[in-house]
Formats: C-alpha cells, sequence, structure tokens
C-alpha cells in the first residue's frame, strides 16, 4: 500500500498485533510464561504481565463504562462506594493495584471488574442489595476475580475476547437484537461486549476470596450469605435485565450453600458482625428515589428485545416524566427513534442528553450518527470529535469522522483516517466501505 496517507497517531496502547501474539503464544504451548499466583503462592502459567492488566484496563475499562451511560452524577454515592471498596481492596492480596470503585448508570442488573482494577456496579444491582455488607461482598467478590487474576488467566490460555482482539468491532452481549442491530450500525461498544465471562471454578475462587476480604474488613458474614441468596433467587427467576449478570457470572445454587456454610464454619465468629443496613440507606437514598423511573426504562428495554417501539418508548416517556434528566432515558428513547429512523427525534432527545451529562461521551455518538442520517456532515464531524475528545482509543469513532470527511466532500481527511481506522479493525461493513474507498481515491492499488 505505497500510497496510502501517513499515520498520525502516536498512540502507545496495546494494539490488536499485541493481543494476536499472546494468543498465538499461548495456542503454541510455550510453557515460559510462569509467575507466581498473588492468592495461592503457587506457579501458574501466565503471559499477561500485570503492567498489561493495567494497561488492557487503562484502554477499555473507559468504552464498558460508556457503554453503560458513565458513572453516576451522585458524586456522594460514587465516593461512598469507593470508601467501602478501597477498605475491601486493602484486605486483598494485590494491595498495589490502582483499583477504582463506581457506580454506572446502566439500569441492569451486574457488576464487573476489568483485570487491573476498575471495579462497576450498575444502578440495578445496587437498588437490589440492602446493606453495606452486601455491597462489601458484591465488591469483594469482584476483587477476587483481579486478585487471582482470571481475566489475565484466560488471555494466556488464548481465551481473548473477541471484542478485544478486533479492535472492539465485534460486538456481544447485547441485551436485545433490535438493541444489538443498532448498535451495529452505530458502530457503538454493545453492553458486556468488553467484559469476561468467568467459569465455575472462578466464581468458586471470587466467592471465597471476597468472604474473606469482606470478613476482614470488619463486615458481618451474613453479608456475603445475603449476596448469595439474592442472586440465586434471580438466577431462579430470570428477567432480561439479569442477563448479562449470569452469562458472565454463572449462578448456581452451590454458590449459595458453599457461602451458608462457610459463614457457619470458618467464618463463624463473623456470622453476628454489622450489616450497616441503615448507614446504606441514608448513602442510596436518592438513587432509591429513582426505582421507578429505572423500571420504567427496564420496561422499555423489554419492549424493545420484542421491536415493539412504540411501547418501548412510552415506558420510557414514562420515565423521563418521573426523572427528566436521567440520562439513560433520554439515550435510550433516541435509540428507539432511530431504530424507527425517526432521525430528527432521535437527534433531539440525543442533544438532550447531551446537556444532562455533558461530560458523557455515548450521546454525541448518538447526534453524530443521526446527524450523518440527516446529511448534516458537518455537524456530525463536529459531534464525533467531541466524542473522541471526552474518550478516545475507539476505532469506530474514527470510522464515522472519516464518513463525515467524506460526506463534506474532503477527500484527503476522510482517507486519512479511513487508513487509521484500518490499521485497528480488517472486518466488517465499515472496514469494507473504508477500503473500497481507498482504492477508489487511489490511495491503494
Amino acid at each position: 500500500m505505497p500510497n496510502l496517507p501517513k499515520n498520525t497517531s502516536t498512540s502507545r496502547h496495546l494494539t490488536r498485533r499485541d493481543f494476536l501474539w499472546l494468543s498465538s503464544l499461548a495456542a503454541a504451548g510455550y510453557v515460559f510464561g510462569c509467575a507466581t499466583d498473588p492468592v495461592t503462592g503457587k506457579k501458574q502459567f501466565m503471559l499477561v504481565s500485570e503492567d498489561t492488566e493495567v494497561q488492557i484496563d487503562r484502554q477499555f475499562s473507559p468504552i464498558q463504562i460508556s457503554s453503560d451511560f458513565g458513572a453516576v452524577q451522585d458524586s456522594q454515592l460514587n465516593n461512598y462506594v469507593s470508601q467501602v471498596g478501597n477498605k475491601m481492596a486493602a484486605k486483598s492480596h494485590r494491595t498495589h493495584m490502582p483499583y477504582s470503585f463506581r457506580v454506572v448508570n446502566a439500569t441492569y442488573v451486574n457488576a464487573y471488574a476489568f483485570p487491573g482494577g476498575t471495579i462497576a456496579a450498575t444502578r440495578g444491582i445496587m437498588l437490589s442489595l440492602d446493606n453495606e455488607a452486601e455491597l462489601a461482598a458484591l465488591l469483594g467478590h469482584e476483587l477476587g476475580h483481579v486478585n487471582a487474576r482470571h481475566s489475565a488467566e484466560q488471555m494466556s490460555k488464548g481465551q481473548l475476547t473477541q471484542a478485544i482482539a478486533g479492535g472492539v468491532s465485534v460486538l456481544a452481549g447485547t441485551q436485545s437484537a433490535a438493541l444489538g442491530t443498532l448498535a451495529g450500525q452505530l458502530g457503538q461498544i454493545s453492553a458486556g461486549a468488553l467484559l469476561a465471562s468467568y467459569s465455575r471454578d472462578n466464581e468458586r475462587e471470587a466467592d471465597a476470596l471476597g468472604m474473606e476480604y469482606m470478613v476482614g474488613a470488619g463486615y458481618g458474614s451474613e453479608g456475603f450469605v445475603g449476596l448469595m441468596d439474592m442472586l440465586n433467587s434471580m438466577s431462579k427467576h430470570k428477567s432480561t435485565s439479569v442477563d448479562l449478570l449470569f452469562a458472565t457470572h454463572p449462578m448456581s445454587q452451590e454458590r449459595y450453600d458453599t457461602a451458608v456454610q462457610e459463614a457457619n464454619t470458618q467464618y463463624q465468629s463473623a456470622l453476628n458482625g454489622p450489616l450497616y443496613r441503615e448507614r446504606y440507606m441514608d448513602h442510596t437514598a436518592r438513587l432509591r428515589a429513582q426505582k421507578k423511573a429505572i423500571e420504567e426504562i427496564e420496561k422499555g428495554q423489554s419492549q424493545l428485545a420484542k421491536r415493539k417501539y412504540d411501547a418501548a418508548s412510552d415506558h420510557f416517556r414514562r420515565a423521563l416524566k418521573k426523572a427528566p434528566n436521567d440520562y439513560v432515558a433520554l439515550c435510550m428513547i433516541s435509540k428507539s427513534s432511530l431504530i424507527q429512523k425517526k432521525y430528527a427525534a432521535g437527534r433531539q432527545y440525543a442533544e438532550m442528553a447531551q446537556k444532562a451529562y455533558p461530560q458523557e461521551a455515548q450521546a454525541y455518538h448518538l447526534s453524530g450518527f443521526s446527524k450523518i442520517q440527516l446529511k448534516d456532515f458537518e455537524g456530525a464531524y463536529e459531534e464525533f470529535d467531541t466524542y473522541d475528545l471526552l474518550l478516545p482509543g475507539n476505532p469506530n469513532i474514527i470510522f464515522f469522522k472519516g464518513y463525515s470527511q467524506e460526506g463534506m466532500g474532503n477527500t484527503r481527511q476522510a482517507a486519512n483516517l479511513y487508513h487509521r481506522y484500518l490499521q485497528v479493525v480488517q472486518q466488517g461493513q465499515y472496514a469494507q466501505h473504508a477500503y473500497r474507498r481507498l482504492v477508489d481515491w487511489g490511495y491503494v492499488n
């Protein structure tokens, strides 16, 4: 490709080639990648260094958090969760990791950890907890995954997520077919696309560590039993709001039974320890005041999954009546409008979402996409450029910036952006479009 525009990117992020190199080493069975398990002290097969874990986290966790509509704008709640998480982290096996804890705006029920220590809980799961000890148990479980290096272990065995290996171009874990289709059109990352799917053995180890950390931090072991009871009950009465939780964190009666047994034997001395229910209720009061709106959003997403778009939009409007500036409700009604090709309405709600949460990137993506459909390519480019400033590193935004430049007739700028996109993503309809344009314009022979 002798005539391609020069790549102006100076990013030092972990590249697709880096991931594929790690995967190929694992597949070839190289045995020199040994490390000491920080939990057991035993040797373990590991090709991923601790620095790489942190690098992967810093590169991909912001994209996942944005796909979950960003951290909640309640700084008091985030500070509270951080305090509980840091208290737990101080009792972990890897106290030096750069841990961070937050609540994200997503309404489905889940919590997750990235390998470098970024840990998030959704509004949905926070509403399902009953006390601070259960929150500590939840965060302790996620800390268990980080401390046992479960994600790094999966990567070392060649079990890389396609989303990461493919430059976050592959969509996975979406909550509905309709949203999955729209996510593909938008070039967005579906909820859960970047998250690890743990084995039952991983879950057992994370449970054991979570119990150890929470008791060590001074909580009653009954908190972990309460968490397992709640999850076990949800697993038996599945709804779309918990699909992703149990896809990434398999639940079983055994996990609950083990928690009960451990609480009554190894951690019996902590069985009547503090749960801090009143303190949890005080700190989550504003979140719980949003419960009715969150329930309406969940109903709307369920209707979207059934392709009942008018019913979905009705639920989102009801949510907005209960919580007029709810960022998720505004983004979701924008998406519902875009699915129905109501691009002007989609733009309107996306711009309202921007005003509600100007520091969060997703609404700029939605507005940019709607403006492309409305042939406002200059406006679209500005939206995608703002997204890129708020959340750099998503290659799909590079494509859309190129598409906007193409729409404005700026061939050279479009070619440069398409070239950058193809350095990260080589498959899919957007890659095909970018490559065809480079051929048409004479940059590729």
